[in-house]
């Protein structure tokens, strides 16, 4: 059976001038496969600069893959097909105050991906944008409302409408609860789960927050230098991690003696918030 995405050698490389004759090429993301099924979350950790935001950008389609091959339901999927990328994969960004056009109204935002990549008449888009903003937990008014107008948290609910308009497969999530209070943070999760249960979307969420990475995830990929040093299910990762970057990850943030890591991830497991 075909998985959901299959990603093969997928790498990415900077290249920086150091003189007039000389060139230092960077590896920001080394030659990385996986594969994700329909309906899992996978979650990509690591330290700031590890490589996992490039790597999220990069199946997005936000940063041209230096080399490797991309499949959606086992079709190779272009850097430049930008027109099915956008209705197979959506990203939500970090800052939804940055995302967002503060000059324009909500509905139109979210009427624009439907515009350029569907056919659909007027009456009919507007509906969806109706019905997405019902499904995210806004309200069919706020179509009318600027960004500025709204709470950080809604903002962030108006990023996820925009991601899902286009009812795509996979959504990629790049520390998108950071900037929100942990009450807000575990609204936004328990709407990811909702919805991922509902239309059966596979997530791909970034992070350095390890308990919501061990909450929300199926499998998860630990990044060190643009290297996947470990991957495979979250729960066996998270109690039983075999590589020294993933147990300083887990010792860091549960502030706990490797020998006690196992019985304090199995404490935080049911907190969102944790």
């Amino acid at each position: 059976m075909t998985a959901l995405l299959e990603v093969t050698d997928l790498k990415k490389d900077y290249v920086f001038r150091t003189g007039l004759f000389r060139k230092q090429v960077r590896e920001a993301v080394k030659p990385v496969s996986f594969s994700l099924e329909a309906g899992q979350t996978l979650g990509f950790i690591g330290a700031n600069g590890s490589g996992k935001s490039t790597l999220a950008r990069m199946l997005a389609g936000v940063v041209e893959p230096t080399s490797g091959i991309i499949k959606v339901n086992g079709e190779v999927l272009d850097y430049k097909d930008f027109q099915t990328r956008c209705k197979l994969i959506r990203m939500i960004f970090q800052d939804p105050n940055s995302s967002l056009n503060p000059r324009i109204q909500i509905g139109r935002i979210l009427e624009g991906p439907l515009k350029r990549n569907t056919s659909m008449p007027p009456e009919a888009r507007q509906q969806r944008v109706k019905d997405t903003l019902l499904r995210v937990g806004l309200l069919p008014e706020h179509a009318y409302f600027y960004p500025q107008m709204l709470a950080t948290g809604q903002k962030q609910r108006v990023c996820l409408a925009r991601a899902l308009i286009l009812q795509p497969s996979i959504i990629v999530a790049d520390e998108a609860l950071n900037g929100l209070d942990m009450a807000m943070r575990s609204q936004i999760i328990n709407l990811f789960l909702e919805l991922q249960q509902e239309m059966a979307i596979s997530f791909i969420y970034v992070s350095q927050h390890i308990g919501v990475v061990k909450h929300i995830t199926d499998k998860v990929m630990v990044m060190h230098e643009g290297e996947v040093v470990e991957k495979g299910p979250t729960e066996e990762i998270f109690s039983n991690p075999q590589h020294s970057i993933t147990q300083r990850l887990l010792e860091s943030h549960f502030d706990a003696p490797t020998h006690d890591r196992k019985q304090r991830i199995s404490a935080a497991t049911p907190k969102i918030e944790c």
